[in-house]
């Protein structure tokens, strides 16, 4: 008897240890679920998250809807990760996963913003493209304490320098390249659909010969406004298409989604690609809970899409911006769009 008694207290023991270290210890895991939604077309803190400057945004119902995916901090528990096998809607993967051994917590956020940025940058190039706008040189920042500062202005177009044309940032370079530093420079140049000049004293370049204007500058389509993206706290290059189908809603000639709710993810290149993301299967849970009546699935992303658990929301397969636009138009016709 006492040796039985002895047993189950060892045994009791035993199981209120793992207990507690199944609750306390973590295990090298984290949680993925449904993040939060934004769409497009709306506004953050009363702001509007796709402002247009230069002209009166487009009058448009409906919802053009980024989804993404809430990671929790730490490492998980035992138990929690456990818990997160069993539930459809979460997803439990290695921690090393979403945050790489060689990088800190905040250098990976780092990373995944600038990410976010550059979609930002391709979502306008490829809007502004797709409504037929001309490519010319974009100035996409000045520098502190750069010549330019307080001259030239983030989506000003370059026009000329000293009279000689600009078209690319090629020629640019040449151009720059055949003028000494510190010579003062007219750069003629086009900011809000207004033609403009201004004088810019150049500095040295380092490693060559010529000078620079203290700007950096892309080769992108240049419309007669300036469209800024205000999205704060996301990372990822997957809210490309949906900014660019926002874009498109609020400066183009048609309402995309005739009043819909539609949501979905993707990357997007400047030639209009749409690329596969993470976490499909909880965007779509996402989509969901804000009664999406279309997700955009990029092409990619299909096979995962429908072994995920059934969200209720109907898929429409996108491999470019051109198949997301079809499927939008399906939509407000009535038809049905191509599915997964």
């Amino acid at each position: 008897m006492t040796r039985r008694i002895a047993v189950l207290s060892v045994g009791a023991v035993l199981l209120l240890l793992f207990g507690v270290l199944g609750t306390s210890v973590p295990v090298p895991y984290v949680a993925q679920v449904p993040g939060p939604t934004f769409n497009t077309l709306g506004e953050i803190d009363g702001e509007p998250i796709i402002e247009v400057q230069g002209r009166e945004r487009d009058d448009v119902a409906g919802d053009l809807t980024l989804t993404t995916v809430g990671v929790s901090r730490g490492g998980l528990s035992l138990v929690q990760a456990v818990r997160g096998w069993f539930d459809d809607e979460v997803s439990v993967v290695p921690e090393e996963t979403v945050y790489p051994p060689d990088r800190s917590e905040e250098e990976t956020r780092q990373v995944n913003r600038q990410a976010f940025l550059t979609s930002e940058q391709a979502a306008e190039s490829v809007a502004l493209g797709e409504l037929g706008y001309p490519e010319k040189v974009v100035v996409r920042g000045v520098a502190e304490e750069s010549p330019a500062e307080d001259r030239l202005e983030e989506g000003d177009a370059l026009e000329s320098i000293d009279g000689r044309p600009v078209p690319d940032s090629d020629v640019l370079a040449d151009v720059l390249a055949d003028i000494p530093p510190g010579s003062t420079v007219t750069v003629g140049y086009t900011r809000l659909g207004e033609p403009g000049t201004t004088t810019v004293t150049t500095k040295a370049a380092e490693g060559r010969a010529g000078s620079l204007l203290g700007i950096s500058v892309l080769d992108q389509p240049a419309a007669p406004f300036d469209v800024d993206i205000q999205v704060a706290d996301v990372g990822g290059p997957s809210a490309g298409l949906m900014l660019t189908l926002g874009i498109l809603d609020l400066v183009g000639e048609e309402d995309l989604t005739g009043g819909a709710v539609v949501a979905g993810t993707g990357t997007i290149d400047l030639e209009g690609n749409v690329g596969p993301i993470g976490g499909v299967p909880l965007k779509m849970l996402a989509a969901r809970d804000i009664g999406a009546e279309l997700f955009l699935v990029p092409a990619d992303n299909c096979a995962e899409a429908v072994a995920g658990p059934d969200a209720g929301v109907p898929m429409a397969k996108v491999a470019t911006l051109d198949d997301a636009l079809a499927a939008l138009a399906d939509l407000r016709a009535g038809r049905t769009p191509e599915s997964c």
